[in-house]
């Protein structure tokens, strides 16, 4: 590769804290930018003001908002909330994931929040995984087919690629407009049965591993990745949340590491 991936930290490497508390932790860790979770039934104006506030003083732009959670019943008022919160904060892209068996619903409706974030220059990336009812690469790509529109994106996550089954070589016959940005980790090589709801949550949430510290072909998977593209590293972990209880210290942690394995690799 031969331009530098600008890092993030994504908001669940640090789920026990707040907005003002993630953007710090990401400035004093080390990273580029980074991304927020934005719950709506919580999230307030001085939420907002707050999380403005602590990205003006740290100077890192805000990568990502999520989580846009598509369910047969969930609220197009609430997913829309999530995108003007992050078209307040100058957010650049949202995560969007779907439980709704129906796909042509969840294509209608991506494209209805695609409309609403075009103002604010916010792609919508759809991301897939065995936990969700886009449970593929292929079925994430059908669906993004059926939506006409030029911000809706698709996420990639290594942890999900691998526990679903697609290949590099599938990753690398995507179309690279469609990945503003991407996620990145390692992962162990025992895979969850996908039958077990509980084991594969708990892999994505407690088991992730440091980039080059896993199983997973992280380097053939980068390589399938646009040059220089923001990586939000989504590293999930229990061990890490458990030797590093402050949010600074266990994202500089992890900031740490992901630039070791980049240096290395590259």
């Amino acid at each position: 590769m031969t331009a530098p991936n600008p890092i993030s930290l994504a908001s669940g490497v640090v789920p026990e804290f707040g907005p003002v508390e993630t953007i710090e932790a990401a400035a004093a860790g080390g990273f580029d930018m980074v991304g927020l979770w934005v719950e709506p039934a919580e999230w307030t104006a001085r939420h907002t003001r707050d999380a403005r506030t602590a990205l003006a003083s740290t100077g890192l732009p805000l990568l990502d908002v999520e989580v846009v959670w598509l369910k047969a019943d969930s609220s197009m008022d609430d997913h829309r909330k999530v995108i003007d919160v992050g078209a307040e904060l100058g957010a650049r892209n949202v995560l969007c994931v779907s439980s709704d068996p129906d796909h042509a619903r969840t294509a209608a409706r991506l494209q209805v929040l695609c409309e609403h974030a075009a103002p604010a220059n916010i792609r919508v990336a759809l991301e897939f995984g065995i936990f969700t009812e886009v449970k593929s690469l292929a079925t994430a790509l059908l669906v993004l087919d059926r939506i006409d529109h030029p911000g809706k994106a698709l996420l990639i996550d290594p942890i999900h690629v691998d526990r679903s089954g697609a290949t590099v070589a599938q990753l690398a016959q995507v179309d690279p407009a469609l990945l503003p940005y991407a996620q990145f980790c390692d992962a162990p090589a025992e895979r969850p049965d996908p039958a077990d709801f509980d084991a594969v949550i708990r892999d994505a949430i407690d088991l992730r591993e440091q980039c080059g510290m896993g199983a997973l072909p992280l380097a053939a998977m980068f390589e399938t990745l646009p040059a220089g593209i923001p990586l939000s590293i989504e590293l999930r972990s229990l061990a890490l949340r458990e030797a590093f209880p402050h949010p600074a210290l266990r994202a500089a942690a992890v900031a740490h590491a992901t630039r070791a394995w980049m240096q290395a690799y590259t």
